[in-house]
């Protein structure tokens, strides 16, 4: 299975879920691979910390390994480093990412994703795709590349108002280009339950019949804590009311 992270609008913790659904898959026996498209890489400073990878893998490495002609083609793992948790890999992404993006435009590279990562699909369980917020290049690769997406909202007025231009989005790229993709569902990030205002914004979500996934993921200072010391939360702490939700979020996707 190959999943997509997506939102246009910034901050609304596409990386934070993207590297701890990936954990607990990885946690739970599967082998898994993230893939970090995100110029910021926040995904990959999530997994690997202040570590620097080794030259010539990452994300930007093999979108530009794509736009050579070479007698000896390379193999997508060799764009791939291991994580310090078992089971878990990682093509991380880097700045370099934006100096390629108009040269891949330019030459139609955006089926190379898809085309490595089925490549990959005897090597890897679970493919997570982490993605810039914006619908560029490198998210159509990832969104053409995978089979399902989910959309992280952050329980705020103006993420209402773009959910809509963003549904409308996938659904294009859907017909044109990825027939199989499915939209798997909503998930309600930062959420507030003594507030009356997520509640409202949500429930209007799901008397709309838009897909809104259960549990919600509530605030907590300890996402802070897993960024600064590089730790997924399953990692960080298991038993957490908010690692438990991500858990049971992870287990209600099909």
């Amino acid at each position: 299975m190959r999943r997509v992270v997506f939102n246009q609008k910034g901050g609304v913790g596409k990386s934070t879920i993207t590297v701890n659904l990936a954990a607990i898959a990885a946690s739970r026996g599967q082998r898994v691979l993230v893939v970090d498209l995100d110029r910021q890489g926040n995904a990959s400073r999530y997994l690997l910390g202040d570590a620097e990878c080794p030259e010539g893998t990452g994300s930007a490495a093999f979108f530009e390994e794509s736009l050579k002609f070479s007698v000896r083609e390379h193999k997508p793992v060799e764009f791939i480093v291991e994580t310090p948790f078992e089971g878990l890999h990682l093509m991380p992404g880097s700045a370099a990412l934006d100096e390629l993006h108009g040269k891949l435009e330019s030459r139609a590279k955006v089926y190379k994703l898809r085309r490595a990562l089925e490549a990959l699909a005897e090597d890897y369980d679970e493919v997570w795709i982490d993605t810039p917020p914006a619908l560029n290049f490198y998210t159509r690769s990832a969104l053409i590349a995978a089979h399902a997406c989910l959309i992280p909202f952050d329980c705020d007025a103006f993420s209402r108002a773009a959910l809509y231009e963003l549904m409308q989005n996938v659904a294009e790229l859907q017909a044109d280009h990825n027939e199989d993709l499915k939209v798997e569902g909503i998930v309600v990030n930062q959420f507030q339950a003594r507030a009356s205002l997520p509640q409202r914004l949500v429930q209007e979500l799901i008397d709309e019949g838009l897909p809104v996934l259960q549990p919600y993921l509530g605030s907590s200072v300890k996402v802070r804590e897993s960024h600064e010391r590089s730790l997924p939360l399953i990692h960080l702490e298991a038993n957490h009311p908010l690692t438990q939700a991500y858990a049971q979020l992870y287990d209600g996707l099909g």
